[in-house]
């Protein structure tokens, strides 16, 4: 291509950016809050890879692919799938790339585009070498990461304390009920801190990343799972709690949680996994794996087949002996009937592609997750197996588990935040008292921007909190937004977390994740920075909105997600 021609492309793409940049449609292009949450490094950067040649594609050297390869699992992955079939980014397979050539994809890898693409030339992330080995690099055959099957997970399974050797009995003083698992993101652990006496308890090595932590049905485990797929299984009742089994159940996961309908109390932990796309039904006392069951088939609507469906999220019923599997790309939830695992049965219910978190409504009935870039809540009825409703919220909803309570004219209802715009989604959870509202957006409130990750609030509480870490203002990710459910309508209080947390250096502070206390009584945050700053958890007061403690400490190293487990056993939020 001559230096006239590529001139012209690049002229015709920095148009293209202006003008779509000015739509007035918001649902138009992603925001960088939401570039910033899809921009995550995968685990598999450093697995080995089948790798073929196309010879149709540009010549590579093999350290070129390689670093390349890198480049692609650290900042590409999440938007473009692991395969580049496409997940919340278009696909980048040689079919369409090859034909589209080196010139035309260096100017939009290094200009991006307001459909999401980052700029990533522009911003000084990649130097053009860099660029132009990219471009190449997505014309190549995707490499394709290894399977892990039923001999992999075994050969990763440890228990490290038998059933048979652990404690009959509670062998320590806490209050377990009001112990936090707190998420030590980039130091691969967590830590447990002690709600009532704001003292960290003990620091356990995990998995990379821990995403989330939940409790079995008795109230004795922890299960935390890490972003490689590491699940470890936390005995409570130990003098010093501590990992009692682990195994991994893939390279790449989000979710793990165990059984909790009657009868089958701590008898089954389910992990879902990213790579291999797929999800893992283990013993509860040991981990052993004992059913794997791929997530690979057709996507809701369009019917076409996607080799990489990522498992989300999992929650259990607690209506059924079922695990309700969400599968992200192709818009479906399975209900897992595990009361026969050689016999499994699953129903499959379609919905909106893109399903990602959620949580239950105050009931335990419906579950209400998010098809984030469908822009959608789909409402799950766990009593009869069937799709309730579909509700359309604001652009990219991220609830966390959401919020439940009790609103002064719509009676009970779940709400949502959103990741792309200011807006907070109250939703209608009652068709029984309350059927002209059941399932419908009720209200709208303005929050104090996007980049909003959780939501929260408690049955004995008269607060909702929203926080809005990714956003690019520091004013707004360093602080929380707190409504009066009483009194909706004057708007929120800001509390300025990260200020009272008076952190001296200058990390990031992203405040994340208010999550209660078994009481009500009190919300806990992260104020997040970097590994080599300081972090701390800060502690509210819920009736006055004052400060009440803030947790320090050298380990507190990047601490993101809290679950407490009194809250996290009974799907309190």
């Amino acid at each position: 291509m001559t230096t006239r021609k590529l001139a012209r492309l690049v002229a015709l793409a920095l148009s293209t950016l202006a003008v779509a940049a000015t739509a007035q449609d918001h649902k138009q292009g992603v925001t960088a809050p939401e570039v910033n949450y899809q921009a995550g490094s995968s685990p598999l950067v450093d697995e080995p890879m089948y790798q073929s040649t196309n010879p149709k594609a540009p010549k590579m050297t093999q350290a070129e692919f390689d670093r390349a390869r890198q480049i692609y699992f650290e900042r590409c992955a999440g938007c473009h799938g692991v395969l580049r079939k496409g997940a919340t980014g278009k696909p980048l397979t040689p079919d369409i790339t090859i034909g589209k050539g080196t010139d035309y994809l260096k100017v939009f890898i290094t200009y991006g585009s307001p459909a999401g693409m980052p700029n990533w030339g522009t911003s000084g992330d990649l130097t053009p070498a860099e660029v132009d080995m990219m471009a190449r690099y997505v014309q190549q055959d995707p490499p394709i990461p290894p399977e892990f099957g039923m001999a992999a997970m075994k050969a990763t399974w440890k228990v490290i304390v038998p059933p048979d050797q652990r404690p009959k009995k509670k062998m320590n003083n806490y209050n377990i009920t009001n112990i936090f698992s707190t998420t030590l993101r980039d130091a691969g652990q967590i830590a447990l801190i002690d709600g009532d006496s704001k003292q960290i308890i003990s620091v356990i090595k995990t998995g990379y990343a821990v995403h989330i932590s939940r409790m079995s049905a008795s109230g004795r485990y922890l299960f935390v799972t890490g972003r490689d797929a590491k699940v470890n299984m936390i005995d409570l009742w130990m003098e010093h709690p501590d990992t009692v089994a682990e195994v991994r159940t893939g390279l790449e996961a989000r979710s793990v949680e165990s059984s909790k309908f009657k009868g089958y109390e701590d008898k089954y932990v389910i992990s879902g996994t990213y790579w291999p796309p797929q999800f893992v039904i283990m013993n509860g006392d040991t981990l052993e794996p004992l059913k794997i069951v791929s997530t690979r088939g057709m996507v809701v609507g369009t019917q076409e087949y996607h080799p990489e469906p990522r498992v989300a999220s999992i929650v259990a019923s607690h209506f059924k002996p079922e695990f309700i599997v969400n599968v992200k790309e192709t818009g479906k939830t399975l209900m897992v009937d595990y009361s026969d695992l050689n016999a499994l049965k699953t129903i499959e219910i379609g919905s909106a592609p893109f399903l990602h978190d959620g949580g239950l409504d105050s009931t335990k009935r419906y579950f209400m997750v998010a098809a984030n870039n469908s822009n959608k809540i789909s409402v799950i009825d766990l009593k009869d197996d069937k799709l309730a409703a579909i509700v359309d919220v604001g652009k990219t909803p991220h609830p966390g588990r959401g919020a439940n309570f009790i609103h002064p004219k719509f009676g009970p209802v779940w709400s949502t935040g959103d990741l792309g715009d200011e807006f907070i989604s109250l939703i209608g959870t009652d068709p029984i008292k309350h059927k002209q509202y059941a399932f419908k957006v009720v209200e709208t409130l303005k929050g104090q921007g996007g980049g909003a990750l959780f939501i929260k609030s408690h049955p004995k509480s008269k607060h909702l909190y929203s926080d809005t870490p990714l956003n690019p203002d520091p004013k707004l990710s360093q602080s929380v937004a707190v409504y009066d459910i009483d009194n909706l309508e004057k708007g929120y209080t800001v509390l300025p977390i990260a200020e009272w947390a008076d952190i001296k250096d200058d990390g990031a502070k992203r405040v994340v994740q208010p999550e209660f206390n078994k009481a009500g009584d009190e919300v806990w945050f992260s104020v997040w920075s970097a590994k080599n700053k300081e972090s701390a958890i800060v502690v509210v007061d819920d009736k006055t909105l004052k400060l009440k403690a803030v947790i320090k400490d050298p380990r507190l190293i990047t601490p993101t997600g809290h679950f407490n487990v009194n809250n996290t056993q009974h799907d309190v939020y």
